[in-house]
């Protein structure tokens, strides 16, 4: 039963990611351009996770929501593979600024959305 509950929310998290592509324009790598749905869904996925640690730390998110909502939707919906060649695309393309920009606010837009939501929901 588990293992259903990862496979349902990591397809609901994949469908989302889908979803603010389909809604975002596409970035520009070779140009220079910031993949900012990309940057979007991680943040986003870093809210999520945030929220449910809280949760998990007050004993108010069961077992399976943890395995639907943590486990499953976020690692669908989180994409470091796609950041990391997103930004190899962009270095290969020799626009380094922008891809150090990239790197600087997915990790402080990333841990700081976390910790955010974190305080929140404890």
């Amino acid at each position: 039963m588990s293992w259903l509950l990862v496979f349902a929310g990591g397809g609901l998290g994949s469908l989302a990611r889908y979803g603010i592509a389909r809604v975002m324009p596409p970035a520009e790598l070779a140009e220079g351009e910031i993949p900012w749905f990309t940057l979007v869904a991680n943040i986003l996925a870093c809210i999520v996770l945030g929220v449910g640690i809280g949760l998990l730390s007050k004993d108010q998110l069961s077992k399976p929501l943890q395995l639907l909502l943590l486990t499953g939707f976020c690692g669908g919906f989180s994409t470091f593979s796609t950041f990391a060649a997103e930004l190899l695309l962009m270095g290969e393309e020799g626009h380094w600024g922008p891809a150090l920009i990239y790197v600087a606010l997915s990790l402080l837009g990333g841990v700081g959305a976390l910790w955010l939501a974190l305080l929140i929901a404890r």
